[in-house]
C-alpha cells in the first residue's frame, strides 16, 4: 500500500462550483469516477460534497453518496427569479478548520476556483494540512486570491479524459 493510501485525507468540495465550472469548459464530470480519482491520486478517505437541498433532486443526492461522496446539504433560498441559491462557501470553510483544528485528517483537499476560500487556504497551509486546490475553472478563471496563497493549484480539466462522463 502506497504512502497516499495509508493517509486520512479528506476532501472539502464546493459542489455548485464544480458542476458550474467543469459545465463551463463544455463537458460533464463522472462524480463516480471523480470519487476513486480522489482516492487513488490524494489518498482521499472522506469526500465532503457541499450542496444545496432541492428535493426534485433526490436521485443525483443518492447517486453521490453510492458513489462514496458524504453529503453536507444546505437549506436553498430562491432569488428573485426563482432561482435557487444554496451557498455552501461558510459551511465548507467551517467544517474544514474544524476537521484542521481537531486532528481528523492528514491534510485536506479543497475543490473550487473561488477566492473565497483563500484564506482557508492560508489557514490550513499554517497547520500544514492542506495538499492541494483542485480548480473546477481553468488557470485563467481560478481566482487570483487562491494563487496568491502559493498553495499547489492543478486543474480538473488536466483530468478531463479520464474523469468526462461517456
Amino acid at each position: 500500500m502506497n504512502k497516499k493510501m495509508s493517509q486520512n485525507n479528506f476532501a472539502y468540495i464546493d459542489g455548485a462550483n464544480l458542476h458550474k465550472g467543469v459545465l463551463d469548459l463544455g463537458w460533464e464530470l463522472d462524480y463516480a469516477k471523480f470519487r476513486v480519482w480522489l482516492k487513488e491520486k490524494y489518498g482521499v478517505r472522506t469526500a465532503y460534497l457541499f450542496i444545496g437541498l432541492i428535493p426534485k433532486n433526490k436521485a443525483l443526492y443518492q447517486s453521490l453518496q453510492e458513489a462514496g461522496f458524504t453529503l453536507v446539504f444546505k437549506e436553498v433560498v430562491y432569488d428573485g427569479d426563482g432561482k435557487p441559491k444554496g451557498n455552501c462557501d461558510a459551511d465548507l470553510v467551517l467544517k474544514a478548520t474544524r476537521d484542521a483544528f481537531e486532528n481528523k485528517c492528514d491534510s485536506a483537499v479543497v475543490v473550487a476556483s473561488d477566492g473565497d476560500y483563500a484564506s482557508l487556504v492560508g489557514f490550513l497551509q499554517e497547520k500544514h494540512k492542506i495538499l492541494v486546490v483542485l480548480s473546477p475553472s481553468t488557470q485563467k478563471k481560478c481566482s487570483i486570491l487562491l494563487k496568491r496563497t502559493g498553495v499547489k493549484i492543478a486543474y480538473i480539466n488536466d483530468q478531463r479524459s479520464n474523469l468526462e462522463l461517456k
